[in-house]
């Protein structure tokens, strides 16, 4: 498959929770209804990074878990690889298991223990029972070199590595099938500084050699810009602003993606185009959006229209899309 070419397709995605624990979290009656999803569409294409900002809660992570099919949505489409995956039963989900993988954020608890590391990373490949022993062999010993690790590391368990090995490992064990999609849950967030960059470096190595689409989902606005093609700025469930990397960060069309901007620390404050502005109140309740737009009770530059009329999610210029009655204003 060639760079640009379509290889998801989300249409109108929606995942709601009931409140209220047990049961009802996965879709029984009663409680209340988490918009954690609320109607997203975007495509991603071959080889390219799709950058999820926003704060914790707006439902990254959410929509990251849905788009794999790990969480069930409640309507709306996903198109992975010519093929609507939302249609699928779990049996014939597990055979594409494979083609679209995650990496969880923290390390230390999304391996197991109990399990050596060639274990862990032929996982996902012995659950499709798409691939002979020998074939699953070679994969793990391919992956771990490919992040670089040794075939003596296959006979360890999580807790002899460090941070950043358990990340490698976990990586390792995401790329084994030779993915078309893999979503990165803050893949670095966990980690220390000098350790982000190199698996930061080491993800877009793999995306040259191994031709991998990603979702990157981070609150990091200045990692997304630096891993992402093209970034989308999520709030209260839905995506508010779509653009090229370097467009939405340094002109961004929605205001709440100007105070994501505003907030991040700088010891030159000239090189911040945008101003330094201030949220006016706490992030709203995914349980109860706001009326209108869901941004209203925060904007710095709300108008009467911004609180009864829900903005059209609209391209502004070419590839840059966002949902703001003012973004030609301000």
């Amino acid at each position: 498959m060639s760079r640009g070419e379509v290889i998801l397709e989300v249409r109108d995605l929606v995942k709601y929770f009931q409140e209220g624990g047990g049961l009802r979290l996965f879709g029984g009656r009663g409680g209340k209804t988490v918009h954690a999803v609320d109607g997203v569409s975007f495509d991603l294409n071959s080889m390219e990074t799709i950058g999820i900002v926003g704060e914790s809660g707006c439902g990254k992570t959410t929509l990251g878990r849905t788009v794999l099919m790990l969480l069930r949505p409640n309507s709306g489409k996903i198109i992975f690889d010519g093929t609507e995956i939302t249609k699928l039963k779990d049996g014939e989900l597990r055979k594409i298991r494979p083609k679209m993988q995650i990496v969880f954020q923290d390390p230390y608890w999304s391996l197991d223990p109990r399990m050596k590391i060639r274990s862990i990373v032929a996982e996902p490949l012995k659950a499709s029972k798409l691939y002979t022993k020998d074939e699953i062999k070679r994969r793990v010993a391919e992956a771990l070199a490919t992040v670089g690790l040794d075939e003596e590391s296959m006979d360890r368990y999580p807790h002899e590595f460090s941070g950043g090995q358990r990340q490698r490992i976990s990586i390792a064990r995401a790329i084994a099938g030779d993915p078309l999609l893999v979503v990165l849950d803050e893949p670095t967030s966990s980690l220390d500084v000098s350790i982000q960059a190199q698996i930061l470096n080491l993800l877009k190595q793999i995306q040259k050699t191994k031709k991998i689409s990603y979702i990157f989902i981070t609150h990091n606005i200045d990692v997304a810009k630096y891993m992402s093609h093209r970034i989308g700025v999520m709030y209260l469930g839905r995506i508010v602003e779509l653009g090229p990397a370097r467009d939405v960060f340094e002109n961004p069309l929605h205001p709440y993606t100007r105070l994501l901007i505003s907030s991040i620390p700088s010891t030159d404050p000239k090189k911040r185009k945008i101003k330094n502005l201030k949220f006016v109140e706490e992030l709203p309740s995914l349980i109860k959006p706001p009326k209108g737009c869901r941004f209203h009770p925060r904007c710095p530059y709300k108008e009467e229209i911004c609180e009864k009329v829900e903005p059209e999610f609209r391209e502004i210029k070419p590839g840059h899309w966002v949902a703001c009655h003012l973004a030609e204003k301000i």
